[in-house]
């Protein structure tokens, strides 16, 4: 029997941790990205100053430590197959969120079907970072099935595209960048300045998982014309630049109107509507937005393999070239 070769142990690896999201999600406790976030925050304590320039070394720092470990650790067992197939395993399981995404918003999705409106605003800041005081139920159903699309493509997708360019050391370096994006790349009085150089680097990392996750979206959808229309139209209205391309898609694939204002504590946005054709978001959206996001998951998966195995033998191929 022929060992494994790097490309199929990690794929062999990817699907494994991908399983392991899909059965127990997150651990509840010593999750590796909470350490991390953990280890973050001491250092920007450390560090801090109002100031781009020491923003940026804090992100250099942060996520070139990732990086380097991953890296290392990739090394160390490149040459165990087995080994490194339960690296990636690990990675992947570690990186991904797409099982606690959708459970959260299930769990949301319940509360609004039940009439509990109380408990649907105390437990939507465990998926968003919206003000959901003075939202009503409709606008709660609105806010899960966006934050449904943009974290299909955060806590999944592009995770799993960096792992196809990158392997392990690729996973867990874009879970470190948008780990920080979330901590301190956010508009606000503290990290304005400091935060910046984590932001743009997300939006950067971010940008060729935001497309694969549109196209994946339109090729799950109920009806991809549809999807594919919404997304061409209005997937660069957003002001993110990547967020706009899975809600769009999204917007498009439920067959929703998404969009519009929103409330981020005392922050008021008036976002463009995605799919202003399309109808209002109702509680039983939030269930098609679970089952299409599983979908892409999948997907994902696939073409994390796939695109992976494919890569690393045109690499090999050019290298014996050469």
């Amino acid at each position: 029997m022929r060992p494994l070769t790097r490309a199929a142990a990690f794929a062999l690896g990817a699907v494994a941790g991908y399983a392991a999201d899909a059965r127990f999600a997150d651990p509840r406790r010593g999750h590796p990205v909470a350490l991390f976030g953990s280890a973050a925050t001491r250092l920007e304590r450390r560090v801090w100053r109002d100031d781009r320039a020491a923003g940026a070394g804090y992100t250099a720092l942060c996520v070139g430590a990732v990086a380097a470990g991953a890296l290392a650790l990739d090394r160390t067992v490149g040459h165990r197959p087995l080994g490194r197939a339960a690296l990636a395993a690990a990675a992947t399981w570690t990186v991904l969120g797409g099982t606690s995404l959708t459970r959260e918003a299930r769990t949301i999705g319940r509360s609004l079907a039940a009439g509990d409106l109380t408990a649907a605003r105390e437990r939507l800041p465990h998926l968003c970072g919206r003000d959901p005081s003075a939202l009503d139920g409709q606008q709660i159903a609105r806010a899960v099935v966006e934050s449904v699309a943009e974290n299909t493509a955060d806590a999944v997708v592009n995770a799993l595209t960096w792992g196809t360019l990158a392997g392990t050391p690729g996973l867990l370096a874009f879970r470190a960048v948008n780990t920080l994006d979330a901590m301190v790349g956010h508009r606000s009085p503290r990290y304005g300045r400091f935060g910046w150089a984590s932001a743009r680097l997300d939006d950067v990392a971010g940008w060729p998982g935001a497309r694969l996750t549109a196209l994946l979206t339109v090729a799950a959808a109920p009806e991809p014309r549809t999807a594919w229309r919404v997304w061409r139209r209005d997937g660069s209205a957003h002001p993110s630049p990547n967020a706009g391309q899975a809600e769009s898609a999204f917007a498009g694939a439920v067959g929703v109107r998404l969009g519009g204002t929103l409330t981020y504590g005392k922050r008021v946005e008036h976002r463009p509507v995605l799919g202003r054709e399309l109808r209002p978001v109702t509680v039983d959206d939030i269930e098609r937005a679970c089952t299409l996001s599983r979908r892409v998951g999948a997907l994902a998966l696939g073409t994390t393999v796939a695109g992976h195995v494919l890569l690393r033998a045109l690499f090999g191929k050019r290298r014996a070239q050469a």
